[in-house]
């Protein structure tokens, strides 16, 4: 359990910024920067911040960049604003420890927010997503998945959202646009927009769509992007070409027109590859099993829906996510999973049968701790 948080009202507001696996370094940079600029441009320690993990040693970011912390879940100081940076791996990492101490500073009157998709961590929490505070803003990407396990939930299509204790982004720069307000709530809206103009930032408000082809300008885009809603709100049971053209109130005759000009295809082949699309974000960001992820996505056999896939992305389902798997957990304690092979003195061949190690840390083929971080593979 979290231990009861005691602050003295004096200090700074403090930013304890939480750093899960895989978690944007870009939203992370951006973040740090608007505080470390209103702290420079007013001359003044305004604002605090501080890097925890929960052990307090190295996390991978999802470019596969390692960033030390400044503490631990057992020695991170009291903050006034609990952020949790995640990325591509949004639920796999979050244990008791921290949802305990989200819920721990939630209750003591903290702001607990998110970026990117470190909503599924408040999600978890029991901070958002409930009766009470059902409204959620993390990456449009995860959007489905997020519904799938959350699903009295209500999703939203924003840059950010600031309310009842909470702070969401959806990550990359909107992440920038919700520091800002909440620099703006806290030391003034001069402040907030000097520090927009020293990064060469024009601030929006929270409710721009985070896709700039969200808001289409001409009727053929409009009947376009009603389509494509249409089919990705109808995922697990497809509708025919005849029933989109009633929903739409249309002629089939117009929907194939419309594909074809539009998207070069069918609108039953552009149906297919979005629900494949969306099967890849499924397998991308949870652990559904394959046959679970077939359904969602409107197929009722396994293998119909295998054959799909691997068309699209020259894997199955299976091989795509055993690939990506691969690659993210490989990063993780490195030193022990790369081998240091030394020949044995009462064996004269044994030097020649191993293989020789090269490349940062190494010399005489037996590695040693490097200097520097290097970061692992990334897809």
């Amino acid at each position: 359990m979290a231990p009861e948080l005691h602050r003295p009202s004096s200090m700074p507001p403090i930013f304890l910024l939480f750093l899960q696996p895989e978690f944007p370094l870009n939203a992370l940079v951006l973040a740090i920067d608007a505080l470390r600029i209103a702290n420079q441009n007013s001359g003044r320690e305004l604002y605090r911040w501080v890097l925890v993990s929960e052990t307090g040693g190295a996390v991978r970011a999802s470019n596969g960049m390692c960033l030390d912390a400044d503490c631990s879940f057992e020695t991170m100081p009291v903050g006034t604003h609990y952020m949790v940076f995640e990325g591509n791996l949004p639920t796999q990492h979050n244990s008791s420890k921290l949802l305990n101490h989200l819920r721990a500073a939630a209750r003591f009157g903290a702001v607990v927010g998110s970026a990117d998709t470190g909503a599924f961590a408040l999600a978890q929490a029991g901070l958002i997503g409930t009766a009470e505070i059902p409204e959620v803003v993390l990456h449009w990407e995860a959007a489905r998945t997020f519904q799938e396990l959350f699903q009295s939930s209500v999703v939203e299509d924003r840059l950010f959202r600031i309310g009842n204790g909470r702070a969401q982004s959806a990550g990359g720069i909107a992440t920038l646009d919700m520091m800002l307000e909440l620099i703006a709530g806290i030391s003034g809206e001069a402040l907030a927009n000097e520090v927009a103009n020293a990064m060469v930032h024009t601030r929006r408000p929270a409710t721009v769509a985070q896709r700039g082809d969200a808001a289409p300008r001409t009727e053929t885009t409009t009947l376009a992007a009603r389509l494509i809603t249409k089919m990705e709100q109808n995922l697990d049971f497809p509708l025919t070409l005849d029933a989109l053209a009633r929903e739409l109130a249309v002629s089939p005759r117009t929907l194939t027109r419309l594909c074809q000009r539009t998207f070069g295809e069918s609108p039953m082949r552009l149906y297919l590859r979005i629900r494949i699309q969306a099967a890849r974000n499924f397998l991308f960001y949870e652990e559904f099993s394959i046959g679970d992820v077939a359904i969602a996505c409107g197929f009722s056999y396994p293998a119909v829906f295998s054959r799909s896939f691997k068309r699209q992305y020259g894997q199955t389902p299976r091989e795509f996510r055993e690939h990506l798997r691969r690659n993210q957990y490989s990063s993780l304690r490195p030193e022990i999973r790369r081998p240091v092979f030394i020949a044995s003195s009462g064996d004269p061949e044994a030097g020649a049968r191993q293989p020789r190690l090269s490349g940062p840390g190494c010399a005489d083929g037996v590695c040693r701790k490097p200097d520097v971080t290097v970061p692992g593979e990334r897809r």
